[in-house]
């Protein structure tokens, strides 16, 4: 089972709100990201962005044209969003709640034309559980709707263990590596310190979970594709022709599989096919 109260613990100690306009790899993050929801979402609608934190994307998608409900397991966070909605009067975020996305049931059947779930795959580490989040987003979901499901892939996932082992030895032994490795989960040896425990799923994996919940796939991509890792370089091309041209090949191969698999964050994109069966 997931230890939420460590999820919450997490994101009480670390900076979510401001973690996309940090550095460049948070900006490539967040202007690939915009990009995806920008290509796939209706030109208006309901969203709902479970694990949205303080509404980093939520905020963006409701000054746009969509009716916005944000949603997080964390007080924290769903409390600076309150607050950003008050002071700037953000009357199309709908409605801003501390909920569990494992449990949607707030929201009634069918009620969205589309679910932006970019943080609850990385951190539910028991597959009951997993199903159980997938389950709720095609109930509140209506046919025709769309889904967003960020997730770490297993091999970038697996992989960045190990690199953390060399960072932080005191977080990593031999059995955090062998788990990882052998079933997805990781567990933070430390009770602090980033990313407490978290999921890395395959690509594979989040397809049939879907499937398995009347979405069709519209596509499997990496976020920040090959830019990964390589986001400060990019950022400081000064050819304007040379970093277009980088940004189109990172958007023209973010669907390749290998890149998929190990650069960073992915997405699963969904529509779906019919209702849920209650």
């Amino acid at each position: 089972m997931t230890d939420f109260q460590k999820v919450i613990d997490y994101y009480n100690s670390f900076d979510e709100k401001n973690r996309l306009v940090r550095d460049n790899s948070g900006r490539l993050e967040y202007e690939m990201t915009m990009r995806i929801l920008q290509k796939y979402l209706p030109q208006t609608g309901r969203v709902l962005d479970i694990g949205g934190g303080a509404g980093v994307y939520a905020f963006p998608l409701a000054k746009a044209r969509y009716k916005v409900h944000l949603a997080d397991l964390s007080e924290r966070l769903i409390a600076q969003a309150r607050e950003q909605k008050r002071t700037e009067k953000v009357e199309n975020m709908v409605s801003v709640d501390v909920v569990n996305a494992i449990d949607l049931s707030r929201y009634e059947d069918g009620m969205f034309d589309a679910v932006v779930a970019l943080g609850p795959f990385y951190h539910l580490t028991d597959a009951e559980e997993r199903r159980r989040c997938a389950s709720e987003i095609s109930r509140v979901v209506k046919t025709g709707g769309l889904v967003f499901a960020g997730f770490i892939p297993y091999l970038s996932g697996s992989i960045g263990v190990v690199e953390r082992y060399f960072r932080l030895p005191s977080q990593v032994d031999a059995n955090t590596i062998s788990e990882v490795f052998t079933s997805g989960r990781f567990h933070n040896l430390e009770n602090n310190g980033f990313f407490q425990e978290g999921y890395y799923a395959t690509a594979e994996e989040m397809e049939r979970m879907f499937t398995d919940n009347y979405f069709e796939t519209e596509c499997i991509r990496s976020i920040r594709g090959f830019g990964y890792e390589r986001e400060d370089s990019i950022y400081q091309i000064k050819d304007e022709s040379v970093y277009a041209e980088v940004m189109n090949c990172i958007e023209k191969t973010a669907e390749n599989k290998a890149i998929v698999e190990m650069c960073g964050h992915a997405m699963y994109i969904g529509r779906k096919t019919m209702p849920q069966m209650t």
